[in-house]
């Protein structure tokens, strides 16, 4: 566990001293949202509920694809030899879930105040967006290593990701758009497990394939 946690440390201090990424992503977020609003200034709950997660699916690819496509060879190298394939793999989706967490925190304040926030039920909508944050973030985490194996590993990401995203994706959908309208818990707390399994099985999927990955 000091491994891992020592590893998160160095992307969070990465992440600090190269600022203008994370600014970057976050101006993708404010843009998008200037867009929706300009093209449609009044939304019914589903296609606010949609475009929401739309945004958030495309900036999470912004976000967590540099997490093994921008690392040099040579840092590859080095982390081989201080850590295990496990530890890396790890840290990696901890810190992307957190990172998720926060932009769509970011996210979800300006899209509320320039679109108004039709939610109803606001804790298990907030509920669904830690489990969709989470599950954006070790999707392309481990999709991400696996196209930083391969030539055009940019172009790779998105073609290999949208199949195993939209399931996801549609679950929650799903499960968000039942909390805008204030449905019974019990209705909703089905998708939100369904959300859950998905995100364990990618995890275990990553912990068990990414070591031979990384031997490559």
């Amino acid at each position: 566990m000091k491994a891992v946690l020592a590893l998160i440390r160095k992307d969070l201090v990465i992440e600090w001293r190269q600022r203008y990424a994370v600014n970057g992503i976050l101006l993708h977020t404010v843009a998008s949202v200037f867009v929706v609003y300009l093209s449609v200034k009044v939304l019914n709950a589903p296609t606010w509920n949609a475009l929401f997660w739309l945004i958030m699916l495309f900036t999470s690819i912004s976000a967590v694809a540099k997490s093994f496509i921008a690392e040099s060879k040579g840092r590859s190298m080095y982390y081989f030899g201080i850590a295990t394939a496990p530890q890396i793999i790890i840290s990696k989706i901890i810190y992307n879930s957190l990172l998720m967490l926060v932009i769509a925190m970011v996210c979800f304040s300006i899209y509320a105040i320039v679109l108004g926030q039709p939610v109803s039920n606001f804790p298990l909508y907030l509920l669904a967006m830690f489990a969709g944050c989470i599950g954006f973030a070790s999707t392309f985490t481990f999709i991400s290593s696996i196209a930083s194996k391969a030539g055009n590993s940019n172009v790779l990401m998105p073609v290999l990701s949208f199949p195993v995203i939209l399931p996801l994706l549609l679950v929650l959908i799903k499960a968000s758009k039942k909390a805008m309208d204030g449905i019974d818990n019990s209705l909703i707390f089905p998708d939100l497990i369904v959300l859950c399994l998905i995100n364990l099985m990618v995890v275990a999927l990553a912990y068990m394939l990414f070591p031979y990955l990384w031997k490559e």
